[in-house]
């Protein structure tokens, strides 16, 4: 595993790393609302206000946009799609380059455990705005799609049954695999629980997909591990002790089996460091992460 230079963004600095574990805690269902902002207030004695800590940790999306979504170069429609195995039918972000020469390479992209966000729809555009097709599902779509704030977010994408959304994000990838404009050459990223996905799309659809990018992910199913080709490009933040701990077991399976792949771990940086709406966001590692990933994609892809 690759390493950089440990490099905090000034939020992380300023506020103690124990804030941002709870906030992981809570993100992913460990602890709720009401412990995570108990545990917060009593933070006040180091001098930090609510108002601050929850600025850094909670996502402000106003803060993501890198993309507009009136940008000239590209174009941004809804689009739908079959899933019989999931929940009959999905729908996603679907963004093209406005000006297509030919066929194009094609990339899944895969939101965390809260739905299609503000934040992953701006990655799709950032894709699209460097001559990729980039296809963002909403795995909320059945109950009527993001509903604007990740705390309902979250509970609704809890509800689900996760079997199912899975199929719904297979379903996605053939149906982006064979949209009109693609080359046939399928790529994914995604994002903490999309870094999941994209594991486990390499493992039950390892020819179909032709390169796969997970940011903080954990591993698909051990049984599945197996099927794994690649290639990866796997991306690690190093304060991330819940995912970072799957990671030897996973990286032996992938040795193992010759599955082509390379790992980096970002240190001091954590979990969602490439999120830019929240203080988590660490600019340095983002931007090299990305610039990686981008390169990637178009090795494996054209």
């Amino acid at each position: 595993m690759n390493q950089n230079p440990e490099s905090q963004s000034t939020a992380t600095r300023t506020i103690p790393q124990e804030a941002f574990d709870w906030y992981d805690e809570y993100a992913h269902g460990l602890i709720d609302r009401r412990e995570f902002m108990t545990r917060l207030s009593g933070l006040a004695v180091l001098g930090l206000t609510m108002t601050t800590l929850t600025s850094a940790l909670i996502p402000n999306y106003a803060k993501a946009e890198q993309v507009s979504f009136n940008d000239p170069s590209i174009k941004a429609t809804y689009e739908k799609f079959p899933s019989p195995k999931g929940h009959g039918e999905g729908q996603g972000y679907l963004v093209v380059p406005k000006e297509i020469d030919g066929k194009l390479p094609v990339v899944l992209v895969v939101h965390e455990n809260r739905g299609l966000n503000p934040y992953i729809k701006d990655v799709a555009r950032r894709l699209a705005a460097k001559g990729f097709i980039a296809f963002a599902p909403d795995a909320l779509y059945s109950l009527g799609g993001y509903p604007g704030n990740d705390d309902e977010g979250r509970v609704m994408q809890k509800s689900l049954s996760k079997e199912r959304i899975e199929e719904d994000f297979i379903a996605a990838a053939n149906f982006l695999k064979t949209h009109e404009k693609s080359n046939g050459k399928l790529g994914a990223v995604g994002f903490c629980f999309g870094g999941y996905i994209v594991n486990m799309l390499a493992a039950v659809m390892p020819d179909e997909l032709h390169a796969g990018v997970p940011f903080y992910g954990t591993p698909a199913a051990p049984d599945l591990r197996k099927n794994v080709k690649g290639p990866l490009l796997i991306q690690f933040a190093g304060i991330d002790k819940r995912v970072n701990a799957t990671w030897p077991d996973y990286e032996a399976e992938l040795k193992k089996i010759n599955a082509e792949y390379t790992a980096y771990i970002y240190e001091g940086v954590n979990h969602g460091f490439h999120n830019d709406s929240t203080g988590r966001y660490a600019k340095e590692e983002a931007e090299l992460a990305w610039s990686r990933t981008l390169e990637f994609f178009t090795k494996q892809l054209s």
